[in-house]
């Protein structure tokens, strides 16, 4: 296990290495590799770890040097994304409220589940769009629309939205900086700071629940709301 987790953070880590030589070995065979990984990134609750947002930059900074089609990358990467959704959503639908009861295993964790549900509670139909920009709560995010039966067309809508943003932003940001001599040669810490920065929103969330936690369990037991 130690050994996976390990090569997840060297492929993580230099993703440009690891997509030129697929691209190498595969050619065109490369967008169904790719399609695979950002479907499967959320279309699967147990698959949050594959790399999302550093994957849509690296690729989209190898195809500013002519290895692959940039406009054809975003039509086939916004489908992968979009498609995921809609299937997490139908899993979620068949699996019903019963997965809340689960515990915890080496793939499912449950508290990615309850702060998913949190955050339909404060934004609304909205979260589809937002999670799109926060790893692991994206893959959990249709999932969870799809336990409480939202709107199918609504889900549609908001996916389609979320899906054509997301990719447009790291993979034409890979496309237009990724090679900038400053960037080029800090390949590897800046695909580490687009994680970091993706789960800047998390961490501000969990943040703030722990805050008001602690600040419930201060207070007289009268004066809890």
């Amino acid at each position: 296990m130690v050994g996976f987790i390990k090569k997840l953070i060297d492929i993580a880590i230099h993703l440009d290495r690891y997509v030129v030589d697929i691209v190498n070995q595969y050619g065109t065979w490369t967008y169904l590799i790719l399609f695979a990984v950002i479907f499967s990134e959320t279309g699967f609750v147990v698959t949050p770890f594959f790399p999302g947002d550093s994957l849509l930059f690296a690729v989209g900074a190898i195809a500013a040097i002519g290895h692959l089609n940039v406009f054809r990358l975003f039509l086939v990467l916004a489908l992968a994304a979009f498609f995921g959704n809609v299937t997490n959503y139908f899993i979620g639908s068949k699996v019903g409220e019963g997965v809340f009861n689960r515990e915890n295993s080496r793939f499912f964790k449950k508290e990615y589940l309850e702060k998913t549900h949190r955050f339909y509670e404060k934004y609304g139909s909205l979260t589809i769009v937002i999670a799109r920009f926060m790893p692991f709560i994206r893959t959990f995010a249709p999932f969870v629309a799809g336990i409480g039966r939202m709107s199918y067309l609504r889900f549609l809508i908001y996916s389609f939205l979320g899906s054509v943003l997301w990719v447009a932003a790291f993979l034409f940001g890979g496309y237009f900086f990724g090679n900038i001599p400053l960037v080029k040669r800090n390949f590897s810490l800046v695909v580490v700071a687009i994680i970091l920065i993706s789960l800047v929103p998390a961490g501000v969330g969990y943040l703030k629940e722990r805050r008001n936690r602690r600040k419930k369990s201060i207070l007289p037991a009268g004066n809890q709301p």
